[in-house]
């Protein structure tokens, strides 16, 4: 039988590495990234992982990628939103255009994906949306001023998104990442932290693929992740 399809977006070297890694064993997965040599590499390495090179700002390209994953593979019945947009500094130190950035990659981009693959799965009575995020989308420290706000809008996007969709039959849910994630420059800024401090991709990768399958009789639309060694920073 033709395998369902997963569409991941921001397919780096860490978090979205994994995905790929833990949906294509099941999925047929579509990348998406800037980066067209690291999907290629993954394809490489992986029979049903495919790459879409695409910039998820551009709302054009996104729309044409979109197109062609259905006709190559099928429309999306996952999709995994994990391109992000960071920045740190002081509102009064950030460039504003680093924001704006940031809230096409981490806003925007969700809102237009969302619009594209949403009537394919409401037709279809089933699918879901799963958000990747971090505890900046529930709090606005100072020097999170180019970023905490785009994530902020984004968990508000997604829950009124989830919030239409869930009677549809489609499930859409948030992850916050409350840690560190273990990437080689993490480490090297966070040297001599214990690896509990740190919360691994592939662990996360497994945390969205339960939320993408979880039972109709028991969604969850807010899962707050973090290493068990992590002071908590956000309280719920």
């Amino acid at each position: 039988m033709k395998k369902s399809v997963c569409l991941i977006t921001g397919v780096g070297p860490g978090t979205g590495t994994a995905l790929v890694k833990t949906f294509c064993a099941d999925y047929e997965v579509a990348m998406l990234a800037r980066s067209e040599q690291r999907l290629l590499d993954l394809s490489a390495e992986h029979e049903t992982a495919h790459a879409f090179p695409c910039d998820v700002t551009d709302t054009a390209a996104l729309q044409a990628v979109l197109a062609d994953v259905e006709e190559k593979l099928g429309p999306p019945t996952i999709v995994v939103h994990n391109a992000v947009g960071g920045a740190f500094g002081s509102f009064m130190d950030i460039d504003p255009e680093v924001l704006n950035q940031n809230f096409q990659v981490n806003t925007m981009a969700l809102l237009h994906l969302a619009r594209l693959v949403a009537p394919a799965m409401v037709a279809a009575g089933e699918g879901a949306i799963v958000v990747t995020g971090n505890t900046s989308a529930y709090r606005g420290l100072a020097n999170f001023a180019g970023f905490a706000p785009s994530k902020a809008a984004q968990r508000v996007l997604a829950e009124a998104i989830a919030r239409d969709l869930g009677p549809k039959g489609v499930h859409v849910s948030y992850v916050a990442i409350d840690a560190v994630i273990d990437l080689p420059w993490t480490r090297k800024l966070y040297e001599g932290k214990p690896d509990e401090f740190f919360c691994q991709p592939m662990d996360i990768a497994a945390e969205c693929y339960r939320l993408a399958l979880q039972p109709r009789s028991a969604w969850s639309f807010s899962s707050v992740i973090r290493p068990f060694g992590e002071n908590w920073s956000l309280n719920q």
